[in-house]
């Protein structure tokens, strides 16, 4: 299912990216809470939710930039400034789309074939998330 950089501009809204990136993201997200081995899927649900949600993405997408290159920063922003009609209730309109670049950008990434950077990427921002919040 590779595709080409061009072809994914040309015939992909990043809306779309976001779409196919937001499942990618959360199976992601699902293989990382797993990780640990078998656990009560209330726990998991908990887990989950603190990594999946637009208020947590846009606080990963946060970490993530300053490792993203060229191309992922571009459909990072192309993503981030889509003319969305959705909001998030829980979310203010900021993090909302920062949200949507976020899925935008692992949308591309699984698009491409860049299943491990997706990994690496999400990998670098939890884990960085994770020493903050011990912080605190």
């Amino acid at each position: 299912m590779e595709k080409s950089l061009e072809f994914i501009k040309r015939n992909y809204s990043p809306l779309v990216l976001a779409y196919l990136g937001d499942s990618f993201y959360e199976t992601i997200a699902r293989e990382h809470v797993i990780s640990d081995g078998d656990c009560k899927v209330s726990k998991l649900n908990e887990s989950i939710k603190k990594i999946i949600t637009a208020v947590s993405q846009s606080k990963l997408i946060g970490i993530m930039m300053p490792l993203l290159d060229e191309t992922e920063t571009y459909f990072f922003k192309a993503g981030r400034n889509a003319r969305n009609t959705h909001h998030s209730r829980s979310a203010e309109a900021v993090e909302y789309r920062r949200a949507t670049g976020l899925e935008c950008l692992f949308g591309y990434l699984y698009l491409v074939g860049k299943h491990e950077r997706a990994r690496e990427l999400f990998l670098y921002a939890v884990t960085k998330q994770e020493e903050i919040e011990e912080c605190i």
